[in-house]
């Protein structure tokens, strides 16, 4: 199936909105596994812990981006 891509402005949102669902996915499942356990219980708890921590994430990136993008740019050449 083929879609038609975003223009490039939208990279601003998709980048963050993209790395906020795979870094929240792999936390929250950690976290969620490491204080209950591989359980059928941890299973159901997880997407709600998911969906909680990145309705804070998302947000979170796009506002500080723009300054992790400047202190990256002190460390590393061009």
């Amino acid at each position: 199936m083929k879609f038609k891509k975003l223009h490039k402005r939208h990279n601003a949102v998709v980048v963050p909105l993209l790395l906020s669902l795979l870094m929240t996915c792999v936390v929250s499942a950690i976290s969620v596994v490491r204080t209950q356990g591989l359980t059928p219980l941890a299973l159901q708890t997880w997407p709600s812990a998911w969906l909680i921590s990145w309705v804070v994430a998302f947000p979170v990136l796009l506002v500080t981006l723009p300054l992790v993008r400047r202190l990256a740019g002190l460390v590393v050449e061009n």
